[in-house]
């Protein structure tokens, strides 16, 4: 099976490309694809060298899959391309997330709705894919009616630069160029562009794709996205109104035994998820598990997951698995 990585030298790509090792995806031939000023480079696969290739060569070569990671205005241009030659794109940037007809899938929430059909298939926002996970099985047995949501979420979001930065401000810089404020020892309420309504587009994101993804569109969802110096690794505060009545100890019990989600949730010996417990793992971590006094039929919980895997390497290859195993790749 020929696999392409389309921004195989990226943090993300880079990660996919990991995955793809862990989890012995059934890779015949490797092609990483990046910006043309990255052909001829080489990234290591298995032990083996590939040169970076451009776009164009990739798609003569016709792959049967490619897990794209390199931006929403080079995957609105490529991603039609790959799949005219029946290759299976995964798209982890927000250019097909919301598109009419295009699946935004979780595989653990709703991967059932993937069909033979789908050529461009989407993956979601870091931080939805993680709160998602969390919510779907309370909404199946309690109905969730709104979710108010703070994240916090680390600088390698944005990427290997942003990395970079902070280290370099750490070290005693001044300099900022790929946020409008310092970062180190900082905090930025402010994570991509602001919309007309004083939201800004990674905040609507949450709440559009949350929607679409448990497919239920009463679900009523308000977010503030906030960067913090953290490396890597993306936490959020949750607070869930549901239509009925709970016990938070039933809430525990079942997360615990959702596949994916690994409750910690022990506050008298300081036990609670953090961005180091999540790093380099595949699951989404949950605890801070409490009932909500100020209103009825309201919890509070406390949700982290590594933004690079879960986040989205993991969750894309876990797309491209559900597909191989339906004989579709």
């Amino acid at each position: 099976m020929k696999v392409a990585v389309v921004g195989a030298t990226g943090l993300v790509g880079s990660t996919m490309m990991k995955i793809l090792e862990e989890r012995n995806f059934p890779v015949t031939e490797l092609i990483p694809v990046a910006s043309d000023k990255s052909v001829g480079m080489k990234v290591k696969y298995l032990g083996r060298e590939y040169p970076v290739v451009s776009a164009a060569t990739a798609i003569a070569m016709r792959p049967a899959l490619a897990l794209f990671s390199a931006g929403g205005g080079t995957s609105l241009q490529l991603a039609p391309m790959f799949a005219e030659v029946g290759c299976r794109v995964v798209d982890n940037s927000s250019a097909w997330r919301m598109a009419e007809g295009i699946k935004l899938v979780v595989p653990e929430v709703n991967g059932h709705v993937l069909t033979a059909d789908d050529y461009i298939i989407a993956n979601p926002n870091c931080s939805t894919i993680q709160m998602v996970m969390v919510l779907n099985p309370i909404h199946k047995k309690y109905g969730i009616k709104r979710v108010v949501v703070s994240t916090y979420q680390s600088v390698s979001g944005t990427g290997q630069k942003a990395v970079q930065e902070m280290m370099a401000q750490r070290a005693g810089s001044m300099e900022h160029s790929v946020y409008p404020h310092r970062i180190d020892m900082n905090v930025l309420p402010h994570i991509d562009v602001f919309q007309d309504n004083g939201y800004t587009k990674e905040e609507m994101k949450m709440s559009l794709e949350t929607c679409k993804i448990m497919g239920d569109d009463r679900i009523k969802v308000t977010a503030t996205t906030v960067r913090v110096p953290v490396c890597g690794g993306h936490s959020e505060s949750v607070n869930i109104e549901l239509y009925q009545d709970f016990h938070e100890s039933d809430i525990r019990e079942m997360l615990s035994n959702h596949s994916g989600i690994v409750v910690i949730d022990n506050p008298a010996f300081n036990g609670y998820p953090m961005p180091l417990d999540a790093e380099g793992k595949d699951e989404v971590f949950v605890g801070r598990i409490r009932r909500d006094y100020s209103q009825p039929n309201t919890l509070n919980c406390w949700i982290v997951a590594d933004n690079l895997r879960k986040g989205a390497s993991t969750n894309a290859v876990q797309i491209a698995k559900l597909l191989h195993n339906n004989g579709w790749i």
